[in-house]
């Protein structure tokens, strides 16, 4: 009867503090400042203060659209591994996840590659590829392993020979 009796004044004192934290926070944000009832005010109120630019304004402001777009090693490697299924691409991450893929010619063999950028320069260290094979025999048991490094330095130096040459397309557009 003791232990129930401590639980119940356990519990009281919980919901108490917890209504009083609640409605200290009402009375700050409704005392700070005036609340608009309208959002679409409140709407065009934070866009007036926090303009948005996509083509044109600072250069350094790291956003996404930026990295995407000025970034010859990632449309390089989309652009070369086109033909494989795609599970995410991450432009604030810097890394591209292919999903798990197989020829017809054989079916039972499957390879997963991703793709993590480390620089924005054209460098073969900027990037890194992780090659996975999938061997399923017929009773669908499946085992999994890390290719060996010799694949994924291939797939790196197509990639960076793409983007070489889509640098040399971008410089020349530029002097036009």
């Amino acid at each position: 009867m003791k232990k129930i009796l401590i639980y119940a004044s356990f519990i009281f004192l919980l919901i108490l503090t917890a209504c009083q934290s609640d409605k200290n926070k009402e009375k700050e944000v409704f005392n700070d400042k005036k609340f608009e009832p309208s959002a679409y005010e409140r709407a065009r109120e934070f866009a007036d203060k926090n303009p948005v630019t996509l083509f044109g304004g600072q250069k350094d402001k790291g956003t996404n659209f930026e990295f995407a777009t000025s970034n010859v090693l990632w449309r390089a490697t989309l652009k070369n591994l086109d033909f494989l299924p795609l599970i995410n691409a991450d432009y604030t991450g810097g890394i591209i996840i292919y999903d798990w893929y197989s020829e017809q010619s054989n079916a039972n063999q499957q390879i997963k590659i991703s793709v993590q950028f480390l620089s924005n320069e054209l460098r073969s260290d900027a990037i890194k590829i992780t090659a996975h094979k999938k061997i399923c025999d017929s009773s669908n048991r499946c085992s999994n392993s890390t290719l060996d490094q010799n694949f994924a330095n291939s797939i790196k130096e197509s990639i960076i020979a793409s983007a070489r040459v889509l640098k040399i397309e971008e410089t020349k557009k530029e002097k036009k």
